[in-house]
């Protein structure tokens, strides 16, 4: 089982356990929209059967986590996709879907903390990402952790931008963002902050 450890986060392979929650946010109309999506319709059995089949059967080029804080308790989810072992580069996700955990930055914590096992341990050279074009809180956040935007662009109806980061730019300010990381939400977490260690290991 893969685990990365951040300062406030924990980031889990994905377990059936989840999709009770899961079920919930993707039904979740407000939810929904900040991803673009259309809230869930179908019955829970039925999408317990589906959450089932993608963990035996997971996407390839993917990786998908879960994210839990001190004491185990899970509030979102966050991946890579699109992965293109070529060039070196994939797509980045994250969804917190507890809404009490929406301030904290633990959707920073949990980006950071993903950005240090894809640059590190997955020898990417690119990371990027889509944030719809009125979320300007989303794009606060992903320039804090290192993305920049690159380009508008307009799919499946809705506008975007398209920020990323790029290795080159990580190797600089990589180790002063998880520095600052550390520090600012040692600052602000309190008995939520986790043991001074980061990066990936295999359980």
């Amino acid at each position: 089982m893969t685990q990365l450890q951040g300062v406030r986060v924990i980031l889990r392979d994905k377990q059936i356990e989840d999709s009770e929650l899961d079920y919930r946010w993707r039904s979740d109309p407000e939810l929904a929209k900040l991803d673009a999506a259309y809230p869930l319709t179908m019955n829970y059995d039925r999408y317990v059967k589906m959450f089932e089949d993608q963990l035996k059967y997971p996407t390839p080029g993917s990786h998908h986590y879960g994210i839990e804080v001190a004491g185990s308790k899970f509030i979102g989810n966050c991946m890579y996709y699109d992965l293109d072992s070529v060039n070196k580069e994939a797509e980045l996700g994250i969804v917190i879907g507890d809404r009490d955990y929406w301030s904290g930055s633990y959707g920073f914590d949990a980006v950071v903390t993903l950005l240090e096992h894809m640059f590190i341990v997955r020898d990417l050279k690119r990371v990027y990402l889509h944030t719809l074009e009125w979320n300007s809180r989303a794009q606060s956040c992903f320039s804090r952790c290192g993305f920049k935007p690159v380009r508008n662009v307009r799919r499946m109806g809705h506008d975007f931008i398209l920020m990323e980061v790029l290795r080159t730019d990580w190797q600089q300010n990589g180790r002063q963002l998880l520095d600052d990381r550390w520090r600012y939400l040692r600052e602000k977490g309190g008995e939520e902050v986790l043991p001074e260690t980061s990066g990936s290991s295999s359980l």
